[in-house]
């Protein structure tokens, strides 16, 4: 069973979407939820999250892949590149090359790594556009798991996605439920019992066409304009934010308890 337990990424990993006012930058997330499982089955286990909203693939790797070597983890989980595939133009090959460098180092190591697809975004119909390049990105993902022995969560395979309602206002981020769903699918992927159970959400309410014009402009005014202000401005969501759980510290009693 893993000691200790270190969460690379973005957004995604640090727990964007899942806002708890009694965690670190204000999120839990699926990795904090694994972490938890994790604890319970090994009392003591470490656990360091440093993941930031809005990185891009190159500034994880640069900012994030020294110091969670000198952690010496025996598990590490690691995703980037979403924010890359949002942007304009980008070379997903070159990319790759770059993120299959960090895998094998993080291998060598000899500790379990587990990387992450992207999200089929057929739904949606501004993600939509963006299926090629997450395909694109997708099977480098698993050439690259392969390639070094790396365990893959496969989160264009998970259907229960593709329903709006386990995604934020923004459409971007993963709610609390969708958090839930990642956490257990990363637990099973592991092989970990848990006790992490998804939210059955029944039928989803078929919208109108003029809900869904109504849905989309107000998703623009509030969301994707500021998203391009932000761009043009060469802001990004995280500045100014340090990673939540910057080193490796134990999982407590009272966060090992808490469940879904």
């Amino acid at each position: 069973m893993f000691s200790r337990f270190v969460a690379l990424g973005d957004s995604f990993t640090e727990g964007v979407g899942d806002d708890d006012p009694s965690s670190p930058n204000a999120v839990r997330g699926w990795a904090d939820r694994v972490a938890e499982q994790l604890a319970r089955a090994r009392p003591g286990l470490a656990y360091a999250n440093l993941a930031i909203r809005g990185r891009l693939l190159p500034q994880v790797l640069a900012e994030q892949l020294e110091p969670a070597l000198e952690m010496k983890p025996d598990l590490v989980t690691l995703y980037a590149g979403g924010n890359d595939l949002m942007r304009p133009k980008v070379d997903v090959d070159a990319l790759c090359d770059d993120y299959d460098a960090a895998v094998e180092r993080l291998a060598a190591t000899g500790a379990t790594v587990v990387l992450f697809t992207g999200v089929d975004g057929v739904e949606d119909p501004i993600f939509r556009r963006m299926r090629g390049r997450t395909a694109v990105y997708n099977e480098h993902v698993r050439l690259i798991a392969a390639r070094h022995g790396a365990r893959v969560v496969d989160l264009w395979a998970m259907r229960a996605l593709r329903d709006r309602r386990v995604w934020s206002a923004d459409r971007i981020h993963l709610n609390t439920d969708g958090h839930v769903l990642v956490a257990a699918e990363v637990l099973d992927v592991l092989g970990v019992e848990h006790e992490v159970t998804p939210t059955p959400l029944g039928e989803a309410v078929v919208l109108s066409r003029a809900q869904q014009r109504a849905q989309n402009l107000q998703w623009a005014r509030e969301h994707a304009l500021p998203w391009i202000g932000r761009r043009l401005r060469g802001a990004s969501s995280g500045d100014g934010l340090r990673p939540k759980r910057p080193t490796l510290e134990p999982v407590t009693v009272a966060e090992a308890a808490s469940g879904d």
